[in-house]
């Protein structure tokens, strides 16, 4: 049943997610009211114990080596499976090497998952606190969305959501006038990835068109009365270009059919769109968004996020399509 792969999606998530906070600045002016210091916070993979511990290690501020203050960690904690955004299990989808469009790799819909992380600042004064959290909270109302190329041997590249769930305040402050002190904020934070299965090769060696055709008369006349020709021509129901046209406004429902977009002008009226793996229909083009029909071929319509990619389905995505592949059709008499 099982075979081994490894698509690095949680080591991607994480280095990812750190990298949010690498570049966090902070100014500490003297007694004139010029600047007389600035540097950036460090910041290190690991449990606020392990650094709060060295710090009581080297409680007296006299000694000449220590933690030094303000620093910030992160740490993955906690990992469940999201079922609002379920895609259609036996789906797959099918995306061709940049390298070499004939090879085809094929892979099931990604599974929902949920990444849990924590973000510790520590610092030793107040003002140094206020100056790191009031650089990270207005990117988060409450979610950011990060880039991350989920699989790199196909460029699956998607935005994941980071949601900011809460934040705790604590001040490590006992002892006399010479123990460190050691102001702690923590913030939650859930990302909102998805988790790929093996990736296989298939042949790029599709049908793209059928055409039957019969002859229509009267059994045992003998003289055919007209001829018939049905042809069939396989239509993408989703991206495999990778091609994002805008992204959602809004938080949307599974039932909204009134969708609001950052760049409206980049969608056509009358044409199919893929919304994170749901295949939606663009009915009428409104001021700053667009009149849908949910759900199209079979799709699921399920709740999408504010920042999710609004990408094209096109004649290149056509040529894209996965033998067996679950299309729709366009037909002709």
């Amino acid at each position: 049943m099982f075979e081994y792969f490894y698509n690095e999606i949680f080591r991607r998530t994480i280095i990812s997610f750190g990298s949010l906070f690498n570049n966090i600045i902070i100014k500490q002016e003297g007694s004139d009211g010029n600047v007389a210091n600035q540097f950036r916070v460090p910041l290190a993979y690991g449990p606020t114990q392990k650094f709060l511990a060295r710090i009581n290690q080297q409680p007296d501020l006299n000694k000449s080596v220590s933690l030094t203050l303000p620093r910030m960690s992160f740490e993955f904690i906690g990992l469940n499976y999201d079922p609002s955004r379920k895609i259609t299990q036996t789906q797959k989808f099918k995306k061709a090497l940049l390298s070499d469009s004939t090879n085809i790799q094929t892979s099931y819909m990604p599974v929902p998952y949920n990444m849990e992380f924590e973000l510790a600042i520590m610092t030793k004064l107040n003002d140094d606190m206020l100056q790191i959290v009031e650089q990270i909270l207005p990117y988060f109302q409450p979610s950011y969305n990060m880039s991350v190329n989920l699989v790199e041997s196909i460029g699956e590249k998607r935005d994941i959501p980071i949601v900011l769930e809460g934040i705790t305040m604590s001040d490590d402050y006992e002892g006399d006038y010479t123990t460190r002190r050691a102001l702690v904020y923590t913030l939650r934070f859930s990302a909102k990835t998805y988790l790929f299965g093996p990736i296989s090769s298939a042949s790029a060696d599709i049908v793209k068109k059928v055409t039957v055709g019969f002859t229509a008369g009267t059994l045992g006349s003998g003289t055919p009365q007209r001829d018939v020709q049905y042809a069939v021509e396989p239509r993408a129901i989703k991206n495999y270009t990778g091609t994002v046209l805008t992204n959602l406004t809004d938080d949307i429902t599974a039932t909204d059919t009134i969708i609001k977009l950052d760049d409206v002008s980049t969608v056509t009226e009358n044409t199919y769109v893929d919304l994170d793996g749901e295949e939606v229909f663009v009915t009428e083009i409104l001021t700053d968004s667009i009149k849908v029909k949910r759900g199209q071929d079979n799709t699921d319509a399920t709740v999408h996020l504010r920042g999710a990619p609004i990408k094209s389905i096109a004649n290149a995505d056509d040529s894209l399509i996965q033998d067996g592949d679950d299309f729709g059709f366009s037909v002709t008499y």
